[in-house]
């Protein structure tokens, strides 16, 4: 027999109990006869007859080029060589491997633990039974993938189980969160199986204050609620001071505390704590009582700053001023002269004087004044 390149086919794979393909091909056909043989040899097509009884096997197409059958509900059994052969001198042969894809069962998946505390360290594991071949098992929790620990085992019907085996470490952010086991193989698509995770984890604690939204002054009121969330939920909430007594006439009402009429003596540190059956948790408020007048002199003091910088520009401006005023004047001085006794200072006695002074007077058109 030779093996020519004249004459083609394909391999196939096939998931079980579905149809498969063959077909027979030649490129340059010179009237020889083409027929389909089975991995035992025997024929199931020559030309377009089918001496095989077995009516799974239908013809598709037959010309010269082409011999296609189909193979319906294929079986495990129906695994192996067919022969597409050419009947030349020397005789012409191709060979289709027929696959069969066998799909996995429903992965089951187990957990160790079905309660877990945060912290602890849990294992699951995820089988895919019975499939060919193999197939391969991830793991997501959240959105974020696991390595597990893959196991093959081969059964006495030649079909393969995988068990995977996934150890992790759990926080209180996992609660409720799904562990997923994702199977992969050719025969399926989006084949998983899931489990939510139970977690559970010590009270988270937080202390509100109610009031004073402020200072906590002398006389006034203090009023703090302890918030505390765990799983499961606790079920006691209380204070204490640390180092201390609380005080005897605080009340405590499930989880506020209300004390009234403060002072300093009150001053220190009260703590709320909770627990459940995990663990135990607390948080603190660090109580400072101030004078009951404390804080209220901050913003006269600024308007005191303010005053004084307005002062103190008006001031700077007036005696500014005043020196521009004095400089102006003392740049501007000068004399004034009148000729109105010009005639006394030239007369030979007192008389003369004055009778020449009054006559100065009578003549106001000759009188010139005289500005330096």
């Amino acid at each position: 027999m030779l093996v020519s390149q004249n004459l083609v086919t394909d391999n196939v794979s096939v998931v079980e109990g579905e149809m498969a393909i063959i077909s027979c091909r030649v490129k340059d056909n010179d009237d020889s006869v083409i027929q389909l043989l089975n991995p035992n040899r025997q024929t199931i097509y020559f030309r377009d007859m089918r001496p095989l009884k077995d009516a799974r096997f239908q013809l598709v197409n037959f010309s010269e080029n082409e011999l296609r059958v189909s193979l319906s509900n294929v079986s495990l059994s129906d695994e192996g060589r067919y022969v597409c052969q050419l009947y030349t001198d020397p005789p012409q042969e191709a060979y289709a491997d027929i696959t069969v894809l066998i799909p996995p069962g429903n992965p089951i998946i187990e957990a160790r633990d079905e309660v877990l505390s945060e912290g602890n360290e849990t294992e699951m594991t995820c089988t895919a039974m019975s499939s060919k071949p193999a197939a391969t098992i991830r793991w997501m929790k959240g959105d974020k993938e696991l390595p597990g620990k893959p196991r093959v085992e081969l059964t006495y019907d030649k079909m393969y189980t995988v068990t995977s085996r996934l150890t992790f470490t759990v926080s209180k952010e996992d609660d409720g969160v799904p562990v997923v086991c994702i199977v992969d193989h050719p025969a399926v698509k989006d084949f998983q199986a899931q489990k939510y995770l139970e977690v559970q984890y010590k009270p988270e604690v937080k202390i509100v204050v109610e009031f004073p939204q402020g200072l906590t002054r002398e006389g006034e009121n203090l009023e703090l609620t302890c918030k505390a969330k765990g799983k499961p939920q606790p079920q006691r909430v209380s204070w204490v001071k640390v180092d201390d007594d609380v005080p005897s006439h605080a009340v405590i009402t499930g989880a506020d505390l209300y004390i009234e009429n403060l002072n300093k003596s009150y001053n220190g540190t009260y703590r709320c704590m909770a627990s459940n059956a995990v663990g135990e948790s607390f948080d603190d408020y660090i109580l400072y009582v101030y004078d009951s007048r404390a804080g209220e002199g901050a913003p006269r003091t600024v308007d005191h700053a303010v005053i004084g910088g307005v002062v103190a520009v008006v001031v700077f401006a007036m005696l500014c001023l005043l020196i521009v005023l004095g400089r102006y004047f003392a740049r501007h001085k000068g004399t004034y002269f009148t000729h109105e006794a010009k005639g006394a200072d030239d007369a030979a006695d007192a008389d003369t004087a004055i009778i020449n002074a009054e006559g100065g007077h009578t003549n106001s058109d000759e009188k010139k004044e005289y500005y330096i």
